[in-house]
């Protein structure tokens, strides 16, 4: 954070950015169509500084014009609607873990992709002898994760190649896949039977159990996968006794997740 006029003034801060903001925070509704003068005046910024960041804001979408006069447009709505969509997402998959969680005894995580990754974006966790300790914002290779296999399922081929040319393949145990093509085996049973299991391929004594999240497009949100130690619960049981209780609970989220964005279309 930066708090204090020698923060503003370190190398880290960004001004142009700083300004960039406040040109957006000068508009309200009851001032929606404002002059170069009219922001100048209600950001203490210079017609120039002021010119600038509305040309920029312009430019990318966020700001219109008519008569020398400007105006937000929609596109500024992404600004809030990234951090509202999530932490609102997020609360709904975590209160859906929690239970999820209590009912079985195990530990449950939610995962989102990026940039070759699974992430860890919710997550309730079991006491359990051999606690399996993944915290939010942790990151494994999505390719050899029972997440991953889920996430990269939806992919089509060609999205598919340029992944499994552009990240690297790293054996995390003994039991982890690196080859290509069985690689693409398994991906393609994955999105054949809609889940998939990981026997010890990320940690030795522990597999999972995955399925996807989907959203109200149709397209996979996120995947939830509960974790279980090999020493309590074969293959043959995680299959049996935890994926219908798994494939119900994302089924729940997800249409949580279709109902919260309609009742925002209509607010």
């Amino acid at each position: 954070m930066f708090d204090t006029e020698s923060d503003r003034k370190s190398g880290e801060f960004i001004q142009s950015l700083d300004r960039g903001l406040a040109v957006i925070r000068a508009f309200s509704n009851e001032r929606d169509l404002l002059s170069l003068a009219d922001v100048s005046k209600a950001t203490g910024l210079s017609r120039a500084s002021v010119r600038r960041a509305l040309l920029t804001l312009e430019t990318l979408g966020y700001v219109g014009s008519r008569q020398n006069r400007f105006y937000l447009r929609p596109r500024v709505l992404d600004l809030g609607y990234a951090f509202l969509s999530s932490s609102s997402s997020i609360d709904i998959t975590q209160d859906h873990l929690r239970r999820l969680s209590a009912r079985i005894g195990e530990s449950v995580s939610a995962c989102e992709y990026d940039d070759g990754d699974v992430v860890y974006v919710a997550r309730a966790a079991a006491e359990t002898i051999m606690p399996i300790r993944l915290g939010i914002g942790r990151r494994l290779p999505a390719f050899c994760t029972s997440t991953g296999r889920v996430l990269l399922s939806e992919f089509d081929e060609a999205r598919l190649d340029e992944y499994l040319r552009t990240y690297p393949r790293e054996k995390l145990s003994p039991a982890t896949i690196v080859d290509e093509h069985e690689l693409r085996d398994k991906i393609a049973e994955v999105r054949a039977q809609g889940w998939s299991l990981n026997n010890q391929e990320v940690d030795l004594g522990a597999r999972s159990i995955a399925a996807p999240v989907v959203g109200a497009d149709g397209r996979y949100v996120s995947a939830v996968n509960i974790s279980v130690s090999t020493s309590r619960m074969s293959v043959e049981q995680l299959r049996e006794e935890y994926l219908p209780q798994l494939l119900e609970s994302t089924t729940m989220i997800s249409a949580d997740l279709s109902l919260l964005r309609r009742r925002r279309t209509y607010e």
